[in-house]
């Protein structure tokens, strides 16, 4: 007890030195009342002269895939951001000057995480919401203690890298200024800012185009006019690289002791999979190779840059991830499924490849769990009520809810249907009193004349008044039928219908016909009238359907078509179909009963038209035939009935001469 009141008085006193009354506080120097603050070079009071800030978007447009330089991160440099402008299918890399992989090196993607490089730890960060549009980003506090290179791994349009970081010291500048540009302006989409204000920088810039005498521009930095050694980023894309831009005018110094020379080329515009690069050009002293402005050379001399392939080889295959599908759930544990293919990079082409040649690397998860929400859940929020009945079945209900897990109620919905408490039952309150309920005799006779009926309504029903002494209805069912006489029937005219005929049809949809005539009834005799004697009646109707039984499925064809041939044997066809009752097909008709589809027709020989011209001259035309002379034309003519007769009955046998 007393540790714990030693405890609060220690924060108490603490709580009254840190917050003193007139709202004294205590700097960064520690100082009480002190109002120093850390400035963004780090420095306690300082005026943010003790450091460069370099920030900018690399907005270039790629048209290859592959690894692409973004920025370069100098030695020494603090509170390093790098991030996607947008989320995309691309992704950031890191890696040494060295050639080491920090971050997504060697088409290998690592996970969200912490990473050690350059002598800081740099956190990498993939937001994996499917509603984040956030993009990728490296963050690290520094310094670094070597020269890292940030790259993007291109498959889709770039939508833009932001950069920045803090290099400590006056004469520190970004490596990504050209030489034909001072502290401050955009290049490139990066913005060099030193620490002074707009108008020492004017000033600045006033007092060195005076000092200026026309050689090779410089770049000078806050508080030093030391040179500094521009490196131009290279590797966007395969075209010519920055720094081959237009010679300067021609100075008075050129001679013949310069000329231009190739010191080296361009980087590679990709690691693998057929990149290009340009040659560099450099004006040097012919005798000591000592580069120097390229004023001295002869600007008309100095070769045009030619691309050159580089790295032919093919990229290593990699897992080409796409995004997560949306979660399987709205609510509650639920799964997203993703596709992973395998790919490989040549000629600025991506080509989909067997997943055996990614086997080096881990292959990515195709399924994940994922929960969006917590789900709701059902609430009983009243007891049963009372039996709907006083006795018998009944039913009784309850009140039930779905509820949010903040209480609040929501649509049945968004709760598990099928885990619904019931919310309404049969209830039995035990076996109830029955009596025979009567409605009132009809007014109407059921005969207009004669001996006829009245009717009324009888039904047993349960009595729900208890106190009745009726155990059942019993046996003694009221009458429901009682004669009535609306006097005799003297000289009425009325319609007079037969009884109905058998069913036209023994199974399926038939008709049946009764007589109906026009009669007057006497006394003990009727006497048949013309019908339109009744025809201010209402005439029964004579025909009506009827249907016995159905009659399943049976075979229905079709008319058979016309025979193929008029003589000599032709045939005919039809179509066949096995329908059930309500005409549609059906395969329940017994096989061996289905009729013939196609039957010979015409089997008669052919007699040939009578030509009263063609006649036999000779009374031996049978010989004629015989020889088989009647191919020529003179027996043909000759015994031109009998040759006529042989070429019907057997086609072909003339032949041809």
């Amino acid at each position: 007890m007393f540790v714990s009141y030693l405890i609060l008085t220690l924060l108490h006193v603490q709580t009254a030195v840190l917050a003193r009354p007139g709202g004294e506080s205590i700097g960064c120097d520690d100082y009480l009342g002190s109002d120093k603050v850390v400035d963004k070079c780090g420095v306690c009071g300082g005026d943010n002269t003790g450091c460069q800030v370099v920030s900018g978007v690399f907005k270039h447009a790629l048209t290859s895939l592959g690894y692409h330089r973004v920025v370069e991160i100098p030695q020494g440099a603090t509170k390093i951001n790098i991030t996607e402008m947008y989320k995309s299918n691309n992704y950031l890399a890191l890696r040494s000057r060295s050639g080491r992989s920090i971050i997504n090196g060697n088409w290998a993607i690592d996970r969200p995480g912490k990473y050690e490089g350059g002598g800081t730890m740099f956190t990498y960060k993939r937001p994996n919401e499917i509603s984040s549009t956030a993009g990728e980003s490296f963050l690290a506090e520094g310094p670094t203690n070597e020269i890292l290179d940030v790259y993007m791994i291109h498959q889709q349009p770039n939508p833009g890298v932001h950069y920045e970081y803090v290099i400590m010291g006056t004469n520190a500048i970004s490596p990504q200024v050209p030489p034909h540009r001072r502290p401050g302006e955009p290049f490139n989409g990066q913005l060099v800012t030193d620490g002074r204000s707009q108008e020492e920088r004017e000033e600045k810039e006033r007092t060195e185009e005076k000092e200026g005498d026309g050689g090779a521009p410089e770049v000078f930095t806050s508080g030093s006019a030391q040179a500094f050694p521009v490196r131009h980023p290279d590797g966007f894309s395969p075209h010519r690289p920055d720094d081959l831009v237009p010679a300067a005018p021609q100075s008075p110094r050129r001679s013949r002791d310069h000329n231009w020379k190739q010191l080296g080329t361009t980087e590679c515009s990709t690691s693998c999979g057929k990149g290009s690069q340009f040659p560099i050009f450099r004006c040097v002293h012919r005798n000591t190779h000592e580069e120097v402005p390229e004023s001295y050379c002869d600007s008309s001399m100095k070769p045009t840059p030619e691309e050159e392939p580089c790295n032919i080889f093919p990229c290593p295959a990699f897992w080409d991830i796409g995004e997560w599908s949306e979660c399987s759930k709205t609510c509650g544990l639920g799964m997203q499924h993703r596709q992973v293919l395998c790919r490989q990079v040549y000629a600025n082409r991506s080509l989909t490849v067997q997943p055996y040649r990614c086997q080096h690397l881990e292959k990515p998860e195709t399924t994940s769990t994922c929960q969006l929400k917590i789900c709701s859940e059902w609430q009983i929020r009243t007891d049963w009520t009372s039996c709907s009945v006083p006795c018998g079945v009944g039913q009784r209900t309850r009140d039930v809810k779905c509820v949010s897990n903040i209480g609040d109620v929501v649509d049945d919905e968004e709760c598990n249907m099928k885990l619904r408490p019931n919310d309404i039952e049969n209830c039995d309150m035990g076996p109830c009193a029955k009596s025979w309920f009567l409605t009132e005799w009809g007014d109407r006779c059921s005969a207009e004349c004669g001996a006829g009926v009245r009717t009324r309504s009888v039904v047993c029903m349960t009595n729900h008044v208890s106190s009745l002494p009726l155990e059942g209805c019993g046996n003694n069912r009221p009458a429901e039928a009682t004669p009535c006489d609306n006097g005799p029937c003297t000289g009425k005219v009325e319609w007079f219908a037969g009884s109905w005929s058998q069913c036209s049809i023994e199974c399926g949809s038939g008709t049946q016909q009764r007589e109906v005539i026009c009669v007057r009834k006497n006394v003990d005799t009727f006497e048949v009238l013309d019908p339109y004697e009744c025809s201010f009646l209402e005439r029964p109707p004579s025909r009506q359907s009827c249907h016995l039984k159905p009659c399943g499925a049976k075979w229905f064809s079709t008319e058979w078509s016309m025979c193929s041939k008029s003589c000599q044997g032709g045939f005919r066809v039809r179509e066949v179909r096995c329908l059930s009752d309500d005409m549609t097909l059906s395969n329940l008709c017994d096989p061996q009963l289905k009729p013939g589809e196609k039957e010979s027709c015409n089997p008669q020989d052919c007699v040939p038209e009578v030509d009263e011209n063609c006649k036999d001259r000779y009374y031996n035309c049978n010989v004629v035939v015989q020889a088989r002379l009647c191919v020529y034309n003179y027996y043909k003519t000759a015994c031109c009935a009998s040759c006529t007769r042989v070429a019907n009955r057997h086609p072909g046998f003339l032949g041809s001469r």
